[in-house]
């Protein structure tokens, strides 16, 4: 009769679990290492469009908008001088109404125009080029809400000038109520499917 107690083989068997233990404790930490590095480069890929949509915004109410605010119908002309970052400006009867007007009279607009998503329709859109071999970005910038005010649109200066208490300034001026602007900004890069975007909201008073 055979001994039923033989250990034979039991070091190779331990062995073996001991490989496959270190393999899947490597594969794991291969795993984490991998998903870390891409969630990094993801933060950073929205980081750059964060910083881009953020540009975006200075540019527009800085430039742009004053410039739609003074002269609704001077599209071509604003295009024309914004060309090297390819200023593309949206339909203009939609948004004469959305700068002189509240939302809920805005009938030349579309429903993709009216929409909340500055990708769809946008009013106003430029590209910020990156530095070579880096792809650019592509800014999208809609209003979404107006709230109408009493600002001089003519060029003027809006402030009124100063004077002592005593000081007898004959001329009545209205109280100043600005215009409010509710604005919705996104900044992409150009190019890569799975992208990231940055989306801002922005109140701009005018």
């Amino acid at each position: 009769m055979g001994n039923l107690r033989s250990q034979q083989g039991a070091a190779l068997v331990t062995a073996l679990m001991l490989t496959m233990l270190s393999l899947v404790i490597a594969m794991a930490l291969l795993a984490m290492i991998s998903t870390g590095t891409q969630v990094s480069a993801s933060q950073k890929r929205y980081r750059s469009s964060l910083t881009a949509a953020q540009g975006g915004v200075e540019l527009l109410t800085r430039e742009i908008l004053p410039w739609l605010l003074e002269d609704p119908s001077g599209a071509a002309t604003l295009e024309s001088q914004y060309s090297l970052i390819e200023l593309k400006i949206g339909g203009s009867d939609c948004l004469s109404q959305k700068l002189e007007q509240p939302a809920v009279s805005w009938d030349k607009c579309s429903q993709s125009q009216s929409s909340a998503d500055p990708g769809s329709a946008p009013d106003v859109s430029f590209r910020l080029s990156g530095i070579p071999p880096a792809r650019g970005f592509s800014v999208s910038t809609k209003i979404i809400d107006t709230v109408p005010g009493n600002s001089d649109r003519s060029g003027g200066e809006l402030l009124d000038d100063g004077s002592s208490v005593a000081g007898r300034d004959e001329v009545i001026r209205p109280q100043h109520v600005p215009a409010l602007y509710n604005l919705m900004v996104q900044g992409a890069r150009e190019e890569g499917a799975g992208r990231e975007k940055a989306l801002l909201s922005v109140m701009y008073a005018y």
